[in-house]
């Protein structure tokens, strides 16, 4: 059956996520930032958070004193992760708005770092019809059920939805819950596969 909703992934999707800018003035440069990201376990941590933990407690978790204040100084300069639209994308989102199709969105997003990244990126906040953000719901892609928790919020079937994610086990994880799915390559392979599913 043709999908009649789209399910969109935020980061690295919608809005290009770059870390690395948030360490990188503490840090003395972005290759400095990256090495203190290794050191401290940056994308576990980051990922315990996306899934309801707490950035407080993750600093609790490093020894090193300076590594531990920088760490903490990452809710702060969220906002430097965020600043830039994946402007292609925005223009199919767009179009599938403008044609009556319903949007929704699924992020693994942390609870404390998703309004900060609406100071940067506001519209965020309002153009979704139905909005999962992970670290609100305390569970995370590719978890089955953050899946389960959107189809019943949105009261759709699975199988009129088409989910587009960076991950590929993202993907993997929406088409076992029986969605179609599809890796994010770019909004020019994007396009061609919304088309292809008669979105526009």
């Amino acid at each position: 059956m043709k999908p009649t909703h789209m399910v969109f992934d935020i980061g690295g999707v919608l809005v290009h996520w770059d870390p690395v800018a948030a360490f990188a003035e503490a840090c003395g440069g972005r290759e400095a930032a990256m090495g203190f990201m290794e050191r401290v376990g940056f994308r576990d941590k980051n990922a315990r958070a996306d899934a309801g933990e707490s950035f407080a407690d993750l600093a609790d978790e490093i020894e090193d004193a300076r590594d531990r204040e920088i760490f903490a100084g990452y809710l702060d300069a969220y906002p430097l992760t965020v600043q830039r639209k994946i402007k292609g994308s925005w223009t199919l989102l767009d179009a599938m708005k403008e044609n009556g199709t319903p949007v929704h969105a699924i992020t693994n997003w942390s609870a404390e770092t998703w309004p900060r990244g609406l100071t940067a990126q506001p519209r965020l906040s309002k153009v979704f019809d139905t909005l999962i953000v992970s670290g609100e719901e305390r569970m995370a892609k590719p978890d089955p059920a953050i899946f389960a928790l959107f189809c019943d919020r949105a009261g759709v079937a699975p199988e009129a939805c088409f989910f587009v994610d960076e991950s590929i086990k993202n993907v993997e994880a929406a088409r076992a819950m029986g969605m179609q799915a599809a890796q994010f390559i770019s909004p020019k392979v994007l396009r061609l596969d919304l088309i292809d599913r008669g979105f526009l």
